[in-house]
C-alpha cells in the first residue's frame, strides 16, 4: 500500500516503525580517516564487509521450512553492537551480535535471519553484570495497562496538544501505552534489570572495585557450574525497510585531509548511535563548510541514507535540511518528526478540496432526517481545559424504574472522509494525530479536528452513539447503536467534572462553571455527572473484579511560558475520578462495538488485541520478585493486578516501591495491535490481555485514529447505513499493520518530545533535586526511579568519588556496597549499601552538551552536589 510522502523531505511515509534509528558504526573495520581504510578504498576491488542478501527465493523457501526466522529488529540504544528479534517459541530473544552480523538493516526493520552454529551462540553467565541478556525495550506500556500517554501541557496558542492528557487517560485507557512503547516486542530505552540468571553455586560471592581497578573487571571473577545459551544469528534479508533512514546530527570534516575521500565527502555523524555515520557528498553541504567547519559544529542536519554498500563500513547519504542549532526545541523537534517518518506538511489542495466549501457549514435538513435526533437531551463534554478537538461526549438520563439511559456520542467523522477521497488517502497514511508537548500534528485538516468534527457546545453535530439502559450498579439492560445528530449543552473540563464528583449534595457557583445552554440547568449536568460517576465505580470495581490489569505510570505535565515556548515547570499528572469516569464509559463503547462488528462481519472486523507477556521475562521477574520477598501472583492479568493493589501499604515509602515494581512489570508486556479477523484465524489470539475480554476495538477517537474511522465504517454497514467497506481481509489487515507502524512511531516521538522539554527544563532552571528508587543493580552501576518526575536514569560507580565499590549477592539479590571517599582526610570513609527498593537522593543536571543530563547521588548526610557522568559516555558509546 503506497502513501505520500512528507514534505519537506520526501520519502514513502508508510516504512517508518516507531522505534528509531539504525546501526551503530563502531568497531566495524577502520574509520574513514585511517590510512589502512584509505589504502584499502584505493586499490581495485575491495573486499566485503557485509554479506550479499539471499535471494527472495531462497529467503521464502527458509521460512517455509523453518530454517530462517523473521523478526523485527530491535537495536541496544547504549550497546549499539547487540541486537535481538523476538524467538517464535516465545523463549529468550534472539541476539545478533555486531554490525557485520546485522548486515545493513536498521532498528525497527522486519528481517530474516539464520541461526548460527550453537558453538557461536551467546554463552549468558549467571552472575549479574552491566551486559543486558535481552535487547533493551522502549516503555512501551500498552494503553490498555497503563491509561495513558504522557499528559503534556501546551501555551494558550497551542491549545489542541492538552488533548493527550484525556485520551490518555480515556479510551486508550484501554489502558495501553506510556514509556513509554512494535509488534510483540518492546522496544528501545528501558533496561532490563541483570537478572536473567541466578548463580546458584555461591551465595556470597562478590566483586570489589577499587579506585585503581574500577574500568576494568573480569566477568569471570566468580566461577559457576551453571551457564546458558541464546541463540544467535545473522541477517540474511531485509524483508521491509520500516526504518526512514532518516537521522538527525552535525557534520564534520574527515579526520585525514590527505585521503582521496576527503576531497568528495564530509561525515555526517547521527545523534542516535544506532544510526552508522554517513559520507555525505560535499556538494551537499554548506558552500563555505569546508573553509569554515567550526562555524557549523553545533547545528543540526537532516540527512537520509540512500545506499550502503558490502564493501563500506558508513553508509551513503544525501543532506536534507539544515535545521537549525542542536538544543533548541523547534529544530529538535522537526529533526525527531523527520526521523520517525511524522508528515507534518500542510495538507495540499486536493485535501482540502474534499471538505465542504459553505461557511459556516450546517447540517443538511435531509441528513438530519435520517438520524435519531438527540439535540433537546443533556450531552455534554469532559476534556481538558484548553483542548479542541473534543469527539466524544456523554449522557445520563433517569428512568422511571430507578435504571439509567447512558449514552456516549462520537464525533461521526467518517461523515465527512468520503471512501477513496483524497481526504481518506491522507488520514489512512498518517494514521494517527502526533501529540507534541508544544503542538498537535493533527490526522485531519483543522477545519474538521476543530471545527466540522469537534463536538463544540451549543452547536449541531453529527454523532455516532452507543446508548445503554443500564442499572446503577452498571449492568446493561438494552444496547442501541445508531446515527445521531446532537447539541452538547457545555464543554467541561476535569476540573469541573471532579468538583462535581466531590461535590454532589453542593451548587457550584455559576463562575465556577462554562457556559451552560439555557435549555438546561447547572443542577442538570451536575445530576448527570453525578449519576454517570456512581455508575462508572461500579463498572471499574466490576472490570477488576472479572481480572482487568493497569499498570500507572508518573506521567509528566508542562508547563510552558507564553512568549518563549520554553518549559517553565513541570508535575506528575494526577489522574482522578473525572478521568476514570470518561475512561469506563470509552471503554464500555469499544467494547460493545467490537462485538457487534465481529458478529455482523467476522472476516472484516478490524478488532484490537493485546497478547499476554514474555513469558521468559514475567519468570524472571517472579523469581525476582520471590528473592525480595515479594509474593507477586503473575498467573494472570487480574492477579498481577490484585498482587500490586494488596501487596504495598499507602504510605510514601510503599508507593515508592509500588511505582518502581508497577515499571518492573510493565517490561515485559508486549504491544496491542490493530488486527483484521479474518486474517488471524485463532480466536484464542483475539483477546486482551490487559483488559481480559475476548473481543475489543477503537471507536471513541475518530478525529485522532485512523482505525476509527474504519471501525465507524464497519459499524455502519452493520446497521444497514452503508455498503460494507471495499476492504478485503488482507488489504485491511495491511492498513492494520501501518496504523500500528505509525501509533508505535507517534508514541516514541511523543516520548522523545517529553524527554526534549524536560532536558531543556533541566538545563534551564536545573538542578533539579529528587528522591529517587533504585530499580536495577548491575556490578558497576544501578538504575533509579527519580520519583518526582518518573525519569529513569543509570548511575556509574566510575562518575562518582568512590575508594572503592563492591558487588555482591546476598543470598540472589545483587548488592552493589558503595565506599565513599571521606570529605575530612580525619574521618573513616562512609559506605552506602545500594539494593533494589533502596531510596537515594539525586541531583539532575545538566551537562556541556547540549540536551544531555544526568543523575548525580548525593554523598549520604550531604547537601552539595557530585561530579557526574552521563550515560551517553557509558556502553561502548562510538567516538567520532
Amino acid at each position: 500500500m503506497s502513501h505520500p510522502d512528507p514534505q519537506p523531505n520526501p520519502r514513502p511515509l508508510g516504512t517508518p516503525r516507531g522505534v528509531s534509528s539504525v546501526v551503530g558504526p563502531h568497531g566495524v573495520g577502520a574509520s574513514p580517516g585511517d590510512k589502512k581504510s584509505k589504502n584499502k578504498s584505493l586499490r581495485g576491488k575491495k573486499k566485503s564487509i557485509f554479506e550479499t542478501y539471499m535471494s527472495k527465493d531462497d529467503v521464502s523457501e527458509g521460512l517455509k521450512r523453518g530454517t530462517l526466522i523473521q523478526g523485527v529488529l530491535r537495536i541496544n540504544p547504549k550497546k549499539f553492537h547487540e541486537a535481538f528479534i523476538p524467538s517464535p517459541d516465545g523463549d529468550r530473544d534472539i541476539f545478533i551480535d555486531g554490525v557485520v552480523a546485522r548486515n545493513r538493516a536498521l532498528n525497527g526493520d522486519l528481517v530474516v535471519v539464520k541461526l548460527l552454529a550453537e558453538e557461536h551462540w551467546k554463552v549468558i553467565k549467571p552472575e549479574s553484570n552491566d551486559k543486558d541478556t535481552e535487547g533493551t525495550y522502549e516503555s512501551d506500556l500498552p494503553e490498555d495497562v497503563c491509561g495513558s500517554q504522557i499528559p503534556l501541557l501546551s501555551p494558550k496558542d497551542c491549545p489542541n496538544s492538552p488533548d493527550v492528557i484525556i485520551e490518555a487517560q480515556l479510551d486508550d485507557s484501554d489502558s495501553e501505552d506510556r514509556h513509554g512503547h512494535p509488534q510483540n516486542v518492546l522496544v528501545d530505552g528501558v533496561k532490563r534489570l541483570s537478572v536473567c540468571t541466578h548463580d546458584k553455586g555461591k551465595e556470597n560471592a562478590d566483586t570489589s572495585v577499587t579506585k585503581d581497578q574500577r574500568t576494568s573487571v573480569s566477568q569471570d571473577t566468580r566461577s559457576s557450574p551453571e551457564k546458558s545459551l541464546q541463540k544467535s544469528a545473522k541477517v540474511v534479508y531485509i524483508l521491509e525497510k520500516k526504518h526512514s533512514r532518516a537521522a538527525t546530527g552535525l557534520l564534520k570534516l574527515l579526520a585525514d585531509k590527505n585521503s582521496e575521500l576527503f576531497r568528495k565527502y564530509a561525515l555526517f555523524s547521527p545523534s542516535d548511535h544506532r544510526v552508522p555515520r554517513i559520507y555525505v557528498p560535499l556538494k551537499d553541504c554548506p558552500q563555505d563548510f569546508v573553509t569554515r567547519p567550526k562555524d557549523y559544529a553545533n547545528t543540526l542536519f537532516i540527512c537520509r541514507i540512500v545506499d550502503w554498500k558490502e564493501d563500506c563500513n558508513f553508509a551513503l547519504g544525501q543532506l536534507a535540511k539544515s535545521l537549525g542549532q542542536a538544543g533548541e526545541i523547534e529544530p529538535e523537534t522537526e529533526g525527531i518528526l523527520t526521523e520517525y517518518g511524522v508528515d507534518f506538511s500542510d495538507f495540499p489542495p486536493e485535501v482540502l478540496d474534499c471538505l465542504p466549501q459553505a461557511r459556516p457549514w450546517t447540517i443538511p435538513p435531509e441528513e438530519i432526517t435520517k438520524r435519531r435526533d438527540l439535540r433537546k437531551d443533556c450531552i455534554f463534554t469532559i476534556d481538558p481545559s484548553t483542548a479542541r478537538d473534543l469527539d466524544d461526549a456523554l449522557s445520563c438520563k433517569p428512568l422511571p424504574d430507578g435504571t439509567f439511559e447512558v449514552g456516549v456520542h462520537i464525533a461521526d467523522v467518517s461523515y465527512f472522509v468520503p471512501e477513496g477521497s483524497e481526504l481518506d488517502r491522507v488520514a489512512a497514511a498518517r494514521a494517527t494525530s502526533v501529540y507534541l508537548v508544544q503542538k498537535v500534528i493533527p490526522m485531519l485538516p483543522r477545519l474538521l479536528c476543530e471545527e466540522l468534527c469537534s463536538l463544540n457546545p451549543m452547536t449541531d453535530k453529527l454523532t455516532f452513539s452507543v446508548i445503554w439502559t443500564l442499572t446503577p450498579e452498571g449492568k446493561i439492560l438494552s444496547e442501541w447503536f445508531g446515527r445521531t445528530v446532537i447539541r452538547s449543552c457545555t464543554k467541561l473540563s476535569y476540573d469541573h467534572a471532579q468538583s462535581m464528583i466531590e461535590s454532589p449534595g453542593k451548587r457550584l457557583p455559576e463562575e465556577q462553571l462554562p457556559p451552560i445552554a439555557p435549555e438546561h440547568s447547572a443542577e442538570d449536568v451536575h445530576q448527570a455527572v453525578t449519576h454517570l460517576h456512581g455508575i462508572a465505580q461500579h463498572l471499574r470495581r466490576q472490570r477488576f473484579a472479572d481480572g482487568a490489569l493497569r499498570l500507572d505510570q508518573l506521567k509528566l505535565a508542562f508547563t510552558l511560558d507564553h512568549e518563549t515556548g520554553l518549559p517553565q515547570g513541570c508535575h506528575v499528572y494526577e489522574y482522578r475520578d473525572s478521568n476514570r469516569l470518561v475512561e469506563e464509559f470509552m471503554l464500555l463503547a469499544n467494547m460493545a462495538v467490537a462485538r457487534k462488528i465481529f458478529r455482523t462481519f467476522p472476516e472484516r472486523a478490524l478488532l484490537r488485541r493485546h497478547p499476554p507477556p514474555q513469558t521468559k521475562m514475567m519468570a524472571d521477574l517472579l523469581e525476582f520478585c520471590d528473592q525480595l520477598g515479594l509474593h507477586m501472583d503473575f498467573s494472570s492479568a487480574g492477579a498481577l493486578n490484585k498482587s500490586l493493589t494488596e501487596t504495598f501499604g499507602d504510605d510514601k515509602y510503599s508507593l515508592a516501591r509500588k511505582e518502581v515494581l508497577t515499571n518492573m512489570c510493565s517490561r515485559p508486556m508486549q504491544m496491542a495491535l490493530y488486527f483484521c479477523a479474518g486474517v488471524l484465524r485463532d480466536q484464542a489470539q483475539f483477546h486482551h490481555y490487559a483488559l481480559n475480554v475476548p473481543l475489543y476495538t477503537h471507536f471513541t477517537s475518530p478525529i485522532r485514529r485512523f482505525p476509527d474511522v474504519l471501525v465507524h465504517r464497519l459499524l455502519a454497514a452493520a446497521l444497514g447505513y452503508r455498503g460494507l467497506p471495499a476492504l478485503e481481509p488482507d488489504v485491511m489487515q495491511k492498513q492494520a499493520d501501518h496504523c500500528n507502524d505509525r501509533r508505535m512511531a507517534s508514541k516514541r516521538v511523543q516520548e522523545l518530545s517529553a524527554n526534549l522539554f524536560f532536558a531543556v527544563l533541566v538545563k534551564e532552571s536545573g538542578p533539579l533535586q529528587s528522591e529517587a528508587m533504585v530499580l536495577g543493580v548491575l556490578n558497576q552501576a544501578f538504575d533509579v526511579l527519580v520519583l518526582r518526575y518518573g525519569v529513569q536514569k543509570r548511575i556509574y560507580c566510575n562518575a562518582l568519588p568512590l575508594r572503592s565499590h563492591r558487588f555482591q549477592r546476598v543470598g540472589k539479590k545483587p548488592e552493589l556496597t558503595l565506599e565513599w571517599e571521606p570529605q575530612d582526610k580525619q574521618q573513616e570513609p562512609l559506605q552506602q549499601v545500594i539494593t533494589v527498593f533502596s531510596l537515594v537522593e539525586v541531583v539532575l543536571r545538566a551537562e556541556s552538551a547540549a540536551l544531555k543530563f544526568s543523575a548525580i547521588l548525593q554523598r549520604p548526610g550531604s547537601e552539595g552536589f557530585l561530579g557526574c557522568q552521563s550515560d551517553s559516555d557509558q556502553d561502548d558509546a562510538p567516538q567520532d
